[in-house]
């Protein structure tokens, strides 16, 4: 009797815990009934904000999903402009669900990888056609804002009012219950082949210029190499005219003190350059045969004589 009573109290206790679950913050829940998504009473899927909720035990199971956005970085990927050339464009995207329902059943049971694939997919779609209407110039000076504008405007438009219908572009990211928040392109870039070339043509050009400029150089330092040249011989000819006439005027002066000096004396001159001449003429060792009537040798005579 007591472990009847225990199985049945086991029994209500499990019954009475599998009615109740907890929805986290940053989740939403959602109820699968028999394997599809329950639905209220205006057709739209039922969602659990976070708390704590009741379930129908063993019918009702709930699908936990993550409402936080998320942000997708793309690898970078080549594409063409409207003059058919090719930019790298690296970019990401914040996206967050937007119906529940929806993003459940086409991602497969709510998986974000698989989230991520279609919307990458579409993404590169859209902006393969929107830069293939713009230039290289458009997108590189003014048309960023208005490309991933126009980018997440074509990604989320969709919905349509026809007869106050509301219809579901089926080609749209909403048509999978993904609400695309922003687009956002980091860096565009050229392909490696492209920037290669134009960085040789600018490095060729920028030698070429260099080389023009060094050549330059070489000229204007020759013509004042050759300036500075000419004006030192130009200094060193006035200095040494300058010089050879202060000498000239030095050993005329010099020639006149003498003049006047031995004028007075003028036998003392005589032999003053008899003796001057003499010490040229002849070493210590010489021999000498005189005649002494000669008058080169008069005061030789005299001195020996003494």
């Amino acid at each position: 009797m007591n472990k009847i009573i225990i199985c049945i109290l086991s029994f209500f206790l499990l019954l009475f815990s599998s009615s109740f679950f907890i929805v986290k913050e940053g989740e939403r829940g959602i109820v699968l009934q028999f394997g599809k998504v329950l639905k209220n009473n205006q057709q739209k899927t039922l969602v659990y904000n976070p708390g704590l909720h009741f379930k129908i035990p063993f019918i009702e199971n709930i699908k936990m999903l993550d409402a936080r956005i998320h942000t997708m970085d793309n690898q970078a990927d080549r594409f063409v402009t409207k003059e058919k050339k090719d930019l790298i464009v690296d970019s990401y995207i914040k996206w967050r669900i937007g119906d529940f329902g929806r993003y459940y059943l086409s991602t497969g049971g709510g998986d974000t990888f698989q989230a991520e694939v279609l919307l990458k997919r579409k993404f590169s779609d859209r902006l393969r056609s929107e830069i293939g209407r713009l230039n290289v110039k458009e997108i590189v000076n003014d048309s960023r804002g208005r490309l991933t504008t126009d980018v997440l405007h074509s990604l989320n438009e969709g919905t349509m009012n026809i007869e106050k219908t509301s219809l579901i572009n089926i080609n749209s990211m909403k048509a999978l219950g993904i609400e695309v928040i922003d687009v956002r392109i980091k860096q565009i870039n050229l392909p490696i082949e492209v920037s290669d070339a134009i960085y040789n043509r600018m490095r060729a050009e920028r030698e070429a210029v260099a080389r023009s400029q060094r050549s330059q150089g070489q000229e204007k330092a020759e013509k004042l190499r050759a300036n500075a040249d000419y004006k030192v011989s130009m200094i060193l000819a006035e200095a040494k005219k300058e010089a050879l006439i202060i000498k000239g005027e030095g050993e005329a002066e010099v020639a006149k003190l003498f003049s006047q000096a031995f004028s007075k004396e003028s036998d003392f001159y005589f032999f003053i350059r008899s003796l001057h001449a003499y010490e040229k003429s002849f070493n210590k060792n010489d021999i000498m045969l005189i005649n002494s009537d000669n008058d080169f040798f008069k005061y030789m005579d005299k001195i020996l004589k003494n």
